[in-house]
């Protein structure tokens, strides 16, 4: 999206529907906006969103919270870097990314509102803002032992938050797609305990042929994040089939990728360690992998929770829990115990 439209937006946007906009976001409503008539020559497309606020951005993509002009509430809006939107594998994606999670509407995805371009040519799409964080912040504060993340998400309230992940994903297998890039960043926890997956974007819908590769990433300078340009998942957060660029996968890459986010909920580090994807290929493909209790001795990691986190992380499909309702079965089976 162009810069110059959105700092046009922000610069337009009267002080009067900037605190109207403020206060919707904080959940309070007027009936005055409520109510309000909507203008016969109403806008449409992006020119309907205004206070433009950045989120977040990473290599790929930039995300704001914006204004909706006609549904008086704040969006998220996400659109490519500019240098990016003439990218076919970038386009390919981002577009994957809208339509997909707006085909599989479940309650663990979020809402998509809109697809379309703005006046520079530009995708864009909006979708539900959330109120929360990514479970890869919370196990870095954990981790760090802030204390108030500690008494929020002991380790009960972290496999009920992976429980609801395996329930979005087991859905979205029901409907012929496979995400291929779950990870703690990819999960976002709500402020009432909701859970939503997102980045849908490297997502398989079956009986569609891909290739995969890792070999051109070698330089990337964070592996926990996903490269510009890659069809298939984050490096630390792969499996062995992906790596290997398989011809043929099936859900159990979602059942590797899920036991990695149990394994760095039990440790609160990161399954693989490497500084180029080769070495990451290595650990992966021809080392023994760690288990939880080798990694972090000092906590007290039931036994249950860890012969379910190595079942998942079998290299090979044959090995692993054979669907992510399997996987998901065992982690209920394990809180129903504990409840007892």
């Amino acid at each position: 999206m162009e810069e110059a439209h959105i700092q046009r937006t922000m610069d337009n946007h009267s002080e009067k529907d900037r605190t109207t906009s403020a206060e919707l976001e904080g959940g309070y409503f007027r009936l005055s906006e409520t109510d309000r008539i909507l203008d016969l020559h109403w806008k449409s497309g992006s020119l309907k969103y205004s206070d433009f606020k950045l989120m977040t951005e990473g290599g790929i993509a930039k995300l704001y919270t914006c204004f909706d002009e006609n549904l008086r509430r704040r969006v998220v809006y996400k659109t490519l870097h500019d240098h990016l939107k003439n990218s076919e594998i970038e386009t390919h994606r981002f577009l994957r990314e809208a339509r997909v999670t707006a085909n599989i509407a479940h309650p663990g995805t979020v809402p998509v509102y809109e697809l379309g371009r703005d006046r520079g040519g530009s995708l864009f799409f909006t979708m539900k803002h959330i109120n929360g964080q990514d479970l890869r912040n919370i196990i870095l504060a954990l981790n760090d032992g802030d204390e108030r993340t500690t008494q929020i998400f002991p380790l009960p309230v972290l496999i009920d938050i992976l429980i609801q992940v395996c329930q979005t994903v087991a859905h979205a297998h029901q409907r012929g797609v496979i995400h291929r890039d779950l990870k703690p960043a990819n999960i976002l926890t709500g402020e009432f305990g909701e859970t939503y997956v997102i980045d849908w974007g490297l997502a398989k819908v079956w009986g569609e042929p891909e290739l995969a590769t890792f070999s051109t990433f070698d330089y990337q300078e964070d592996y926990s994040l996903t490269p510009v340009g890659r069809r298939y998942g984050t490096p630390l957060y792969t499996a062995p089939e992906l790596i290997r660029g398989d011809s043929f996968m099936d859900g159990r890459v979602d059942v590797f990728c899920l036991g990695n986010v149990l394994f760095e909920i039990l440790t609160y580090q990161q399954l693989l360690k490497g500084k180029t994807v080769s070495q990451i290929r290595e650990v992966l493909l021809n080392q023994q992998l760690s288990t939880p209790r080798q990694v972090a001795p000092e906590r007290d990691i039931p036994t249950q929770l860890e012969d379910i986190c190595c079942q998942a992380l079998q290299k090979e499909p044959v090995d692993r829990f054979d669907s992510v309702r399997s996987f998901l079965k065992a982690l209920l089976d394990y809180r129903s115990t504990r409840a007892k």
